[in-house]
C-alpha cells in the first residue's frame, strides 16, 4: 500500500483542476498542463484537493499510485511556484552566455558548446552560476543534467559543471617516490 499514493494534494487557489476519464487538467491563467493516468488509477477532486485511488492491490498498482500522486503534486508546484536547479562552472576560461534560447558554454575544448533550450525555460547565468528555471521538474532536471554531462568535474581538480548543491570528492595527485 502507498503511504504517498494515500496523501490527498492540496489545490491551491488560482489553479484549475478538472479530471476527463484518464487525463487530469491543470490550469493557471494561460499555462496549461495535462497529466496521463494511462488509466492506472482513478482521480476525483473533492473539497479543494486532488485524490489519487488505486484500482488494484497488486505491488504494481501501489506503485502507480505513489507515482501518479507525486507527478500531481510536481504539476502543481510547478504552476505556482516553478522548480529551480543551479549549475556552477569552475575552470580558467570556462564560461558561459546567453543568446535567446542558445546557452553557449566555453568549456575547454577547441570549440564552443551552444545548447538549444526549449522556450518555456529562462536560464540566467551570473558570473560562474547558471540558474535553470521552468515549470516542468522533469525537462528542467533533464537540461541541468544534459549542461553538466559536457564536463562533469574531475575529482583531482574539481574543473568542470557541477550541481551548485553537490560536493565534489576530491582525490590526491600521484606522489614522488624518495
Amino acid at each position: 500500500m502507498s503511504r504517498i499514493g494515500k496523501k490527498p494534494v492540496k489545490i491551491p487557489a488560482g489553479v484549475e483542476v478538472s479530471v476527463n476519464g484518464d487525463l487530469v487538467e491543470f490550469k493557471k491563467g494561460s499555462v496549461q498542463k495535462v497529466l496521463d493516468t494511462k488509466g492506472n488509477v482513478d482521480v476525483n477532486v473533492q473539497d479543494g484537493e486532488l485524490v489519487f485511488i488505486s484500482k488494484g492491490a497488486d505491488r504494481q498498482s501501489s506503485a502507480f499510485w505513489g507515482t501518479y500522486r507525486a507527478l500531481g503534486q510536481n504539476v502543481i508546484t510547478g504552476l505556482t511556484e516553478g522548480f529551480k536547479k543551479q549549475l556552477e562552472i569552475n575552470g580558467v576560461g570556462y564560461r558561459a552566455a546567453v543568446n535567446g534560447n542558445v546557452l553557449e558554454l566555453q568549456l575547454g575544448f577547441s570549440h564552443p558548446i551552444n545548447y538549444e533550450f526549449p522556450k518555456d525555460i529562462h536560464i540566467v547565468v551570473e558570473k560562474n552560476v547558471v540558474t535553470i528555471q521552468g515549470d516542468d521538474k522533469q525537462v528542467v532536471g533533464q537540461i541541468a543534467a544534459e549542461i553538466r554531462s559536457f564536463r562533469a568535474p574531475e575529482p583531482y581538480k574539481g574543473k568542470g559543471v557541477k550541481y551548485s548543491d553537490e560536493t565534489i570528492i576530491r582525490k590526491a595527485g600521484k606522489t614522488s617516490k624518495k
